[in-house]
């Protein structure tokens, strides 16, 4: 037996008054007669339309000489209502869903037959809809001076992104066919050309970047990615870690052949009050050489005990904690520039830091010139201090994600349409910092940074 035929439902839409306005000029025309249409809306696991009654008017302007109306929610000519459009677009902007899934999950749920070329069509006159010019007078409206900078790879193209961390808000984006100075240039010139004057310019530390802000912008402070600085310090310090280890897993095999069989009893009992062995410390160590880097606030009781192993196992690991130590008292909210360098030049002076070779690439991320760039966070007010990217890397891993379900990232246009749609949805729910009460949060976020700031100097100093 088949499937039950699915449930066909009419809903009733009267339109056709005696009188309506020209759709041009928005004069009043007579009802010359009255006409019906059916428009497919949206029911789940039902087939439904909306039955218009229209009407069809005659023109007292110039416009036309007749004209048509239609309800609210429907477009004049459509074969869809409005909710099977604002479906369409949930599902691709807010689900993520590709059209394929997007072709079948409607299909699936509202039996609605639909062809991917509605689909684009769908995107495309939203895309005509959007006020590119409204969204800058906003964002110049807006801004608080602190301007986030960083690009993504989206198949052959880069994608150039720009965000305000302090009122969270993407500001602009530019899509390049290469990530080199001159696309970027241009696309930073766009900015400057609107009117935007960022005090601040945060980035990573890429080299695209220093020649091109000093162009720009000479008297913003460039701030380099606290984040990004301390990572590429720490896969040092793992360097350093994975080459005491592997050297300590050396001597435990030096000199010992492998007897053949199984252990007996008693070897096995001897073993075990001998303790591991050099070979099992040293993949223990090898598995919890994530705790050498790890800071220290964010330890939890194993995380305490596995640390004191690993450092008795491996006491040259000592140094190595002791410098991941002091790199965060470093980082970690001086009260000014210049106490910030007097905690660098403690560090640097240490003998048994210039010791090891890891250490001495590490300490040159500290150098002269990347250091003032590196603190440029302290020359703004505390509540409006932002020290690393992590506002654009958000925005950024939201389209890397989105580019999971659409590996097709061919044309440029369709590229584009799809980066406008979904930054304007993030467009739309946002609100201005003021209205979010933003006086008290900042208080709040301001008292808990200086609480975490005195507990971490305690700890470290």
């Amino acid at each position: 037996m088949g499937a039950d035929a699915p449930t066909t439902v009419f809903i009733p839409v009267h339109c056709a008054t005696k009188k309506a306005p020209c759709p041009q000029c928005g004069k009043m025309g007579k009802r010359k007669r009255t006409c019906t249409r059916e428009v497919r809306t949206v029911a789940y696991k039902a087939v439904a339309y909306l039955k218009i009654t229209y009407g069809e008017y005659t023109a007292r302007c110039q416009c036309c000489t007749t004209f048509r109306n239609t309800p609210e929610g429907v477009l004049p000519k459509a074969h869809y209502d409005n909710k099977v459009r604002d479906l369409v677009l949930d599902r691709i902007l807010k689900d993520g869903m590709s059209i394929e899934r997007l072709l079948e999950s409607l299909r699936r749920e509202f039996l609605l037959e639909l062809s991917s070329g509605f689909v684009y069509h769908v995107l495309r006159d939203r895309v005509g809809e959007l006020d590119m010019s409204e969204h800058r007078r906003e964002v110049l409206e807006h801004f608080s001076g602190t301007l986030c900078v960083d690009e993504l790879h989206l198949g052959r193209f880069t994608l150039l992104l720009a965000t305000d961390p302090l009122s969270d808000l993407p500001v602009a984006f530019a899509l390049v066919e290469s990530n080199d100075q001159d696309h970027m240039r241009p696309s930073l010139r766009n900015l400057k050309n609107w009117g935007l004057e960022p005090r601040v310019v945060v980035t990573d530390g890429s080299n695209l970047y220093p020649a091109v802000l000093g162009e720009l912008w000479p008297d913003a402070d460039h701030q380099l990615c606290v984040f990004h600085v301390i990572k590429d310090i720490n896969e040092l310090i793992l360097d350093a870690v994975r080459r005491m280890r592997t050297a300590m897993s050396r001597r435990g095999r030096r000199g010992r052949k492998k007897k053949r069989g199984r252990k007996s009893r008693q070897a096995k009992k001897a073993a075990a009050r001998r303790g591991p062995t050099v070979k099992e410390k040293a993949s223990f160590v090898f598995k919890h050489r994530y705790l050498i880097v790890k800071r220290r606030e964010n330890f939890t009781e194993s995380d305490r005990d596995h640390l004191k192993r690993v450092l008795e196992y491996l006491p040259e690991l000592a140094t190595l904690r002791r410098f991941a130590d002091r790199i965060y008292w470093v980082v970690d909210a001086p009260k000014d520039f210049h106490q910030a360098s007097c905690r660098k030049a403690a560090v640097l002076r240490d003998p048994a830091f210039q010791a090891v070779p890891e250490l001495v690439k590490a300490m040159e991320q500290l150098d002269d010139q990347r250091f003032p760039k590196l603190m440029a966070y302290l020359n703004n007010p505390l509540c409006q201090r932002v020290r690393t990217n992590n506002h654009v890397e958000r925005t950024n891993r939201m389209f890397r994600f989105l580019e999971k379900v659409r590996y097709k990232w061919r044309r440029r246009k369709t590229l584009v349409r799809f980066v406008v749609l979904k930054l304007d949805d993030v467009w739309r729910n946002w609100e201005p910092p003021k209205a979010k009460g933003s006086d008290h949060t900042t208080r709040t976020q301001t008292g808990k940074a200086q609480a975490q700031a005195r507990q971490t100097t305690k700890q470290v100093a």
